[in-house]
C-alpha cells in the first residue's frame, strides 16, 4: 500500500498536475476540456485554491509515495457538497482510502450528507451503492451522471 499524503494546492507546483490531468484514462471520466498546458493549469489551480478557502470545502493534492498522483476534495455543488477523487490510473487502488479520508473531512467540516457525481462512462461501484442513502441520474453540462448521496 502506498503512503498517501494530502497537500494544499498552494504548496504544489501547478505543472505537476499536467501529466495526471491529461491522462487519457482520466479524461475519459471527466467533463470534456482542453488538454492542460503550463498556462491553463495555473488558472485551474487558482480556482481550486479559491474553492478550498470557501466554508465547508477542502481541496488537496494527493501524493502516493512522494509522487503527485492527482487531487481530491470537497467542493460546493449548487445545494450540495460534492466529494471528488481524480487520481492517476497507476494508483486507482488507493481510491477507497482517499474516499475514507474525504468522509472524515466531511464530518470535521460539519456536513450531514455529501454527493458524488460519476460520469455515465464509469461503472456502478458496489462500494458506493452500499454506502449511498439514494442514487439518481443527474444531467450536468450536457452529460449524464449517476449521483450518489452519502450520509456522513
Amino acid at each position: 500500500m502506498s503512503t498517501i499524503k494530502y497537500v494544499k494546492f498552494d504548496d504544489i507546483d501547478p505543472e505537476g498536475f499536467i501529466p495526471v490531468l491529461n491522462e487519457e484514462d482520466i479524461r475519459g471520466h471527466l467533463i470534456s476540456h482542453h488538454l492542460f498546458d503550463s498556462q491553463n493549469i495555473k488558472e485551474w489551480v487558482k480556482e481550486k485554491i479559491v474553492c478550498d478557502a470557501m466554508p465547508g470545502c477542502r481541496i488537496r493534492g494527493v501524493y502516493a509515495d512522494d509522487t503527485l498522483v492527482g487531487w481530491c476534495g470537497i467542493q460546493q455543488d449548487d445545494e450540495h457538497f460534492e466529494i471528488a477523487v481524480v487520481i492517476s490510473k497507476s494508483v486507482w487502488g488507493i481510491g477507497v482510502s482517499i474516499f475514507e479520508a474525504l468522509m472524515c473531512w466531511s464530518k470535521e467540516l460539519g456536513h450531514k450528507e455529501v454527493v458524488i457525481h460519476l460520469l455515465e462512462t464509469r461503472p456502478v461501484y458496489k462500494f458506493l451503492k452500499r454506502k449511498a442513502i439514494k442514487t439518481h441520474s443527474t444531467k450536468m453540462l450536457g452529460r449524464n451522471f449517476v449521483t450518489y448521496h452519502i450520509s456522513v
